[in-house]
């Protein structure tokens, strides 16, 4: 490349070399005093990554301080995000208001409102996703990726590139070891992501030691045979002019492009390239020996000179005129284009189209369904005819039901496989491969490119969520809407055996903060859960789904009630008589709870049946409304029959037909009975309870697992 040819931002890099030592030195002095003040956090990386920040703040990322929502902003995700004072630093110099000094001097302090948690979290500016669980940020990144690749495929036209941006992401040794991490590598690579460009933090040192105690793996040619482009820098701590130039031939890639930056751990400190300087304040010694090595006064504590926000303070004209820009190409565009931004401006806006409820059927099939078949008949026509749904599995299209007639898949354009499945990038259906973990990581990241324009919806059986839920657990701390569908959600799924039998899953899921697991019990209730984690802003949601066929209940199940987390299913027969028992079913073991309720009223109970869908919805119905459904108040005895655990159900009932142990390889029905889920044996058992309630009532008191 001569030099005419060169990018402007290498030539600039050129010219500024005589500046990137003092910047240098400062910026890690900001690093070690910001540590130093609250004797605690993690100063090593950011200041062995320095480097790193001012060729990506300064000469390659396209974004905007005075608006760090800008649309068609290139995407940051910290994955390492331990060091997170890297990003608010470089937020500060780059003049993002609200990261002030006294903001960053509130990292690890008790300051309740401060900018600068201990990891990146998503709700401040400039901080595209929250990372700190190491791997998942890579992942996310992917997601940010694919969700760019995606718009641009759907929305772009010549001379109208309405969606251009890159995702830059940072690793350490620790992202590139953890499973979600290498899941989303191989996957990226797969598809061909070019609009990726992952830098690598290369100092080869852990919490326990040197990397090499544990890893010794080519890294550069583990990711060239996943497909990705590699790039070294050898002196990735000091040498801003050839990372520049690593991410400008990054930018031109047909594949995603790995920069392996060798860096120094604590660089100048008198911990540097050790374990020790990872996640603690050196101490006021060796501060006082840094700041000698490199010629600051010990005077100079929190000290930004002027020359360094003179240096940045191009950056917000910068972004300034991006925003322009882009808003003027949109205004061309409506003109152009007029059906087509209207679209795009509403997927900006992250809404719907008003009608959307319209595309689920009103009506299902009356005969005996899985409630898989229910989902799919949900959801895949609101994904066939709405951009904003992207859908995917963890290679288990035949037995998730989410495929729609005349579905694209999303795949690299290029690639031809042998089974012929192909696809380009503006297909919605994405194949994961067998990568649960990655997948629901990867989603999050397609729902945090901007809140509304995806709605994610992620499918395997509900027992592999397991794997994905560290991953789901991030997207509900996010307030992130995506959408899981778990399958073969049951005892009822047979054959499989107890690997694939949950029992204890459920639990997690409807003890997860801000998250909705709803276990339907019917069609009816399959379409009242996905209107309802569709509607609901701000929350992640799981609906569980079974393989085997379900009973339907046409005259009882409500999907509007949904909603209400709980609901009367069948009530009692004498509303003026004694109230004997309330039976809760839930999801499969409906049926059992409906059976045995009609036994028990030929024996003259008078019974209440409920459907409980989702618990924490239900927590968030008045306590007028939860004593009329449950009449906890009055104690009436309460039977909760689900093929699960029985945790968190003795705070709506007090006795359940439950499970205690794992499953067992045996055909659904044969299971079911083996583990006592049969009606009459259910109605025999709950007799026998209300019999020893009646004799010594300070049993309804405990709950009492019948089973």
């Amino acid at each position: 490349m001569t030099v005419s040819e060169q990018p402007l931002s290498i030539i600039q890099a050129k010219q500024d070399q005589a500046k990137f030592d003092f910047m240098l030195k400062y910026y890690r002095n900001l690093i070690v005093d910001l540590v130093h003040n609250y004797k605690g956090g993690h100063g090593g990386g950011p200041n062995g990554m320095a480097a790193i920040g001012i060729a990506l703040y300064k000469y390659a990322m396209k974004y905007s301080p005075k608006n760090p929502s800008y649309f068609n902003r290139d995407r940051f995700v910290l994955s390492n995000g331990h060091t997170c004072l890297f990003q608010y630093a470089f937020n500060h110099l780059v003049g993002y208001e609200h990261m002030t000094m006294e903001a960053l001097k509130s990292y690890h302090s008790a300051d309740l409102e401060s900018y600068c948690p201990g990891h990146p979290e998503i709700e401040h500016p400039g901080i595209e996703v929250t990372t700190g669980p190491l791997g998942q940020g890579i992942a996310n990144a992917v997601g940010l990726s694919i969700a760019s690749k995606n718009l641009a495929a759907t929305y772009n036209r010549d001379g109208f590139p309405v969606v251009d941006n890159t995702i830059f992401c940072m690793v350490g040794d620790a992202c590139l070891q953890e499973g979600p991490g290498l899941e989303a590598i191989s996957i990226a690579g797969s598809l061909r992501l070019d609009n990726l460009v992952v830098m690598y933090d290369n100092n080869q040192i852990t919490c326990d030691g040197s990397v090499d105690i544990t890893n010794t793996e080519d890294i550069n040619a583990k990711f060239r045979a996943c497909n990705w482009n590699v790039i070294e820098v050898m002196d990735g701590s000091m040498d801003i002019f050839g990372i520049v130039s690593a991410l400008e031939e990054a930018k031109l890639s047909d594949k995603p492009t790995l920069i392996n930056c060798h860096t120094v751990i604590g660089l100048s400190t008198p911990w540097e390239n050790t374990a020790a300087v990872h996640g603690a304040d050196i101490g006021a010694e060796n501060v006082l020996k840094f700041k000698e090595a490199v010629g600051i006064p010990a005077s100079e504590t929190f000290y930004v000179p002027d020359e360094m926000y003179e240096y940045f303070s191009d950056i917000k004209v910068k972004g300034a005129e991006y925003e322009k820009n882009w808003n003027n190409l949109i205004a061309e565009y409506e003109k152009a284009y007029p059906e087509l931004a209207a679209e795009f401006k509403m997927r900006v806006a992250g809404k719907l189209p008003t009608n959307w409820k319209s595309l689920i059927p009103s009506e299902f099939p009356a005969s005996d369904t899985p409630s898989r078949k229910s989902g799919g008949l949900v959801l895949n026509p609101l994904a066939q005819h709405i951009n904003s749904f992207i859908v995917g599995t963890a290679d288990l299209s035949p037995s998730v039901n989410m495929t729609w007639p005349g579905k694209v898949d999303f795949q690299d354009p290029l690639k031809k496989t042998a089974c012929g499945l192909n696809g380009n990038y503006g297909g919605r259906y994405v194949h994961f491969g067998i990568r649960e973990h990655a997948m629901c990581a990867i989603a999050n990241g397609i729902a945090a490119y901007n809140e509304g324009t995806f709605i994610p919806v992620t499918s395997t059986f509900f027992m592999f969520y397991l794997y994905g839920a560290p991953a789901v657990r991030m997207g509900a701390l996010m307030n992130l809407k995506v959408i899981h569908v778990g399958t073969h959600d049951s005892i009822g799924t047979g054959e499989d055996g107890p690997t694939h039998q949950p029992i204890a899953l459920a639990n997690f899921y409807r003890a997860l903060p801000n998250f909705l697991y709803f276990r339907p019990v019917d069609s009816a209730e399959t379409a009242g859960a996905y209107e309802t984690a569709i509607e609901t802003e701000g929350v992640s949601a799981l609906i569980s789904e079974s393989r085997q066929n379900l009973k339907q209940f046409p005259e009882n199940s409500k999907r509007d009630a949904v909603k209400l987390g709980a609901y009367i299913f069948d009530d009692f027969k004498d509303l003026s008589a004694e109230k004997d028992l309330i039976i809760i079913g839930v999801g499969s073991e409906m049926i059992f709870a409906m059976e045995a309720a009609s036994i028990l009223r030929s024996k003259g109970v008078n019974v209440r049946v409920v459907s409980f869908p989702c618990q924490r919805l239900f927590e968030q119905q008045s306590l007028e409304y939860r004593h009329s459904l449950l009449m906890r108040n009055k104690l009436v005895p309460t039977v909760v029959i689900e093929a699960y655990a029985p945790n968190g159900w003795e705070r709506y009932s007090t006795a359940g037909i439950n499970m205690q142990t794992f499953g067992k390889s045996l055909p659904g029905k044969v299971c079911y009975d083996f583990f006592g889920f049969n009606s009459e044996k259910i109605a025999d058992k709950v007799g026998k309870y209300l019999q020893d309630v009646k004799a010594n009532p300070s049993l309804a008191y405990e709950f009492q697992d019948l089973n």
